[in-house]
């Protein structure tokens, strides 16, 4: 892709580029916890947008997305948000100039292999190549934090999408064969490595996005912080469902409204299984940690009430045929499951899928094979 997309560049604006590579990501484990401020387990994967950029002179950005024949053209001096892709690219830029970093223009083409709608954060990874590069385009100096904040007030403010910071941080932050377990408090993050041996992670696109999401989501979102409310009138100290013990919150339980209960105590009991997952990656045991990921799975689904019919027909058909760890990923109602998965077992959970899901839902999914790689680099062409 990379010669190409070169030869592609150089006809176009006549000069040569620097190359960008930001991948999208996975989470292991830990979900709807990054804005209840509990933990999270991302990893960068090997589907990643290329960026092609170089300095122009001007104050022009013109921009080529390659897979989808589009060009957009437009001055560092008119960011308006917009509805197609440069809206990410312009809330970059916006989010530059508000840490008094002033880009001029540029030339870009950019392309992607990661799949658009499962789940993956094509949108992050497109933000994060920009950022990384501008940053080094115009040799701004922030670090990689900055840029991942630059990011995720892109997707807030132009694209407009109340996202926490995991998929910025894991694009950046990303190293290869390694989770990164991610405070959502602190911002700070640990490495834990991921020996996978004779296992690989498969990802299995339901091919679904139910409208559910978006509303369900705020829902969600608003039964936490109904229930931090209530425990603050005795214990100002709780600023979020990180600081509840199972105990606390149980101590609660009549206080609370049923339904808001619920939805917390899968919380603080998410928050404790991605500290304990990591534990386990560090013992190498893969089979404990499947069974965590088969946990949290449950929860999102009967507790947490996000999963949907095709997620769990999918994680069930996991089960039945000997699937080390299976669950729904991402913010429910759709997208993929993310699957732990011994390479002797691969072909019979595939056929398996392939033959029960397009009947039962009359759609056909697909599937994704996934390895864990670095996060945003240059890459240098000789």
């Amino acid at each position: 892709m990379t010669n190409t997309l070169n030869s592609i560049f150089q006809e176009r604006f006549q000069k040569t580029a620097r190359t960008f590579i930001a991948p999208g990501r996975i989470n292991l484990i830990g979900e709807h916890t990054d804005y209840n401020e509990g933990f999270v387990m991302p990893a960068a994967i090997d589907k990643a947008v290329q960026l092609l950029i170089a300095p122009n002179g001007t104050d022009t950005c013109n921009i080529v997305a390659q897979d989808q024949s589009t060009e957009m053209s437009f001055s560092v001096h008119d960011l308006k948000p917009s509805k197609d892709w440069s809206t990410y690219v312009k809330g970059v830029i916006d989010g530059f100039q508000q840490l008094n970093c002033q880009p001029k223009g540029f030339d870009a083409i950019f392309s992607s292999d990661i799949p658009i709608g499962a789940g993956l954060s094509s949108s992050a990874a497109l933000s994060s190549s920009f950022a990384f590069a501008i940053n080094k385009l115009f040799d701004f100096g922030l670090d990689t934090l900055q840029l991942a904040k630059i990011g995720q007030r892109a997707e807030h403010n132009f694209a407009g999408v109340k996202c926490g910071i995991m998929d910025q941080y894991a694009s950046l932050f990303g190293k290869k064969d390694s989770v990164v377990l991610l405070d959502c408090r602190s911002l700070t993050h640990q490495y834990f490595p991921l020996a996978l041996h004779d296992h690989i992670l498969l990802l299995v696109d339901s091919k679904v996005k139910h409208s559910l999401a978006s509303s369900a989501y705020n829902k969600r979102r608003a039964s936490c912080e109904e229930a931090v409310h209530i425990i603050q009138q005795s214990h100002p100290e709780v600023k979020s469902l990180r600081h509840v013990s199972k105990e606390l919150l149980k101590s609660y339980q009549s206080t609370i409204p049923i339904e808001s209960f619920q939805r917390s105590s899968f919380i603080v009991d998410e928050i404790s299984r991605t500290q304990h997952a990591a534990e386990l990656l560090k013992q190498n045991n893969l089979k404990a940690f499947g069974a965590c990921m088969y946990e949290t799975h449950e929860g999102l689904s009967k507790i947490y009430e996000v999963s949907c019919a095709e997620l769990d027909l999918l994680v069930d058909i996991a089960r039945q045929h000997e699937v080390t760890g299976a669950r729904m990923m991402g913010g429910g109602f759709g997208g993929c499951t993310l699957n732990l998965i011994a390479k002797d077992k691969v072909q019979a959970f595939k056929e398996a899928v392939q033959k029960i899901y397009p009947i039962t839902f009359n759609v056909t999914p697909a599937f994704y094979q996934v390895s864990i790689e670095n996060g945003v680099n240059e890459i240098l062409i000789k």
